[in-house]
């Protein structure tokens, strides 16, 4: 056999892996299509199969209405009646008993930072008070839900020219709980306060994701009589596939105003910025794009220049705003890439889930945009690899200033539990990642 002198094999080292760049700059540029239906999201109508729940104690997916109605439960805070959603638990069985995610790495949330889980107390109602439900749940805080929400475009959509949250966290809330003597930690939202009327238009003590609420009336004998919320969902991708998502919190004010949710500075710090699936991390990536491409009717379009574009940023979420609805059903929302999802085959990915996530925002270089490359993305691991390989076209940003920075965490974290999937499960990744690509390298 013969022996490659050691320039010769470096050469030939080079060739390969500047062929496996131009693979890898190939796979993650071509688009869009084959993720569900011609638009890429799945359908767009009708109600969801309930086999495509990853959120199991949904009552139902409204595609057409871009709606998905949760069961809702009564508690109180500082004398005050609030109503709050169960959404993902960090133990298996509970999870599973509840209809909701399992989130095991919620487990780590109050690592280095306490205030991220606020403890909550049950009250212990008699026979006579409780034949047959819920028991009240006493927080220690709650949402302001009273603060205007305003998403002022930018002469060029986004950055913003001015902003404020419509939501903001009252002293000491978080909306993940621990209950007194428990170690499980749930994801438990409030999304509305008071008694009623509650105002779905301007949510002055609503979220600003709430379409619709329904306060049951006393349970029949032998039967419980359900509460439900209408929550507008968000649009995404996870491993190639159109996912549905909520919204409900995040850790800084910009955040929470581009995804209609509540400011809870106590998230912010949540163990940790950059952390994924390694030790003391409870959150999970989500890979967003400052500038992919705009148009309400282009199969490409992504990311936050393209939501204050073509997504009603501007305006309050309503279900008579048919408008608004119309165009996030149709891709107006961020279209924001997950990691790994309740639904892959490898339970590491799997059971990696968590409903906070650690946003890797992405700047489209001028060469990009200048060619047409700034194409949706809708997998975790071709995005890794497009900034692995070609950082002449993608690279991180510094929200600060929204200039290029080494791509990674940005700082930006949000609590968004997924509710399933409108196409194909997501089971597995579309690449294998290039070397050293990811942290730890694999």
């Amino acid at each position: 056999m013969k022996r490659i002198g050691k320039f010769k094999a470096a050469g030939i080292a080079a060739l390969a892996l500047a062929i496996l760049a131009a693979a890898v700059a190939s796979q993650a540029l071509g688009g869009s299509k084959g993720s569900g239906s011609g638009s890429g999201l799945g359908p767009l109508s009708g109600l969801l199969s309930r086999d495509h729940l990853t959120e199991e104690s949904a009552i139902q997916v409204d595609l057409s209405k871009e709606s998905v109605r949760l069961p809702l439960y009564q508690g109180r805070a500082n004398g005050e009646t609030v109503w709050f959603v169960l959404l993902d638990a960090s133990d298996q069985g509970i999870a599973h008993d509840l209809g909701v995610n399992y989130a095991p790495k919620l487990g780590n949330l109050a690592i280095g930072d306490p205030a991220a889980v606020q403890t909550v107390t049950l009250d212990s109602p008699t026979s006579d008070q409780n034949k047959f439900g819920q028991a009240v749940v006493n927080f220690q805080g709650a949402p302001d839900f009273s603060p205007t929400r305003i998403a002022q475009p930018g002469p060029n959509g986004f950055p913003l020219a001015n902003f404020q949250p419509g939501a903001v966290a009252g002293p000491g809330y978080s909306p993940f709980i621990r209950i007194a003597g428990s170690q499980t930690v749930y994801s438990a939202p409030i999304v509305a306060t008071g008694d009623g009327p509650f105002d779905v238009v301007r949510h002055t003590n609503t979220g600003d994701r709430v379409l619709g609420i329904h306060i049951a009336g006393p349970s029949a004998p032998g039967q419980f009589a359900e509460s439900w919320v209408d929550l507008l969902f968000v649009k995404g991708f996870d491993a190639g596939q159109p996912i549905i998502y909520i919204s409900t919190d995040a850790g800084q004010p910009l955040t929470s105003v581009l995804e209609r949710s509540t400011y809870v500075p106590a998230l912010d710090k949540a163990a940790y910025n950059g952390g994924d699936d390694f030790l003391g991390s409870a959150r999970e990536r989500l890979f967003g794009f400052i500038n992919g491409q705009t148009g309400a009717d282009n199969k490409e379009s992504q990311g936050f220049v393209h939501l204050i574009k073509d997504g009603h940023a501007s305006e309050d979420a309503s279900a008579g705003n048919t408008a608004l609805i119309d165009a996030l059903r149709n891709g107006g929302d961020l279209l924001n890439v997950f990691g790994d999802f309740p639904t892959e085959k490898d339970p590491r990915h799997a059971q990696a889930y968590s409903p906070l996530w650690d946003a890797q925002l992405g700047l489209w270089t001028d060469k990009a945009v200048r060619q047409g490359l700034n194409k949706r993305q809708i997998d975790e691991v071709q995005v890794f690899n497009l900034a692995a390989t070609r950082p002449d076209l993608l690279t991180g940003v510094n929200p600060a200033t929204g200039q290029p920075a080494p791509y990674g965490a940005s700082g930006v974290d949000i609590n968004c539990a997924v509710i399933g999937f409108t196409d194909k499960a997501p089971t597995a990744n579309l690449a294998d990642p290039v070397p050293n690509s990811q942290f730890p390298p694999r």
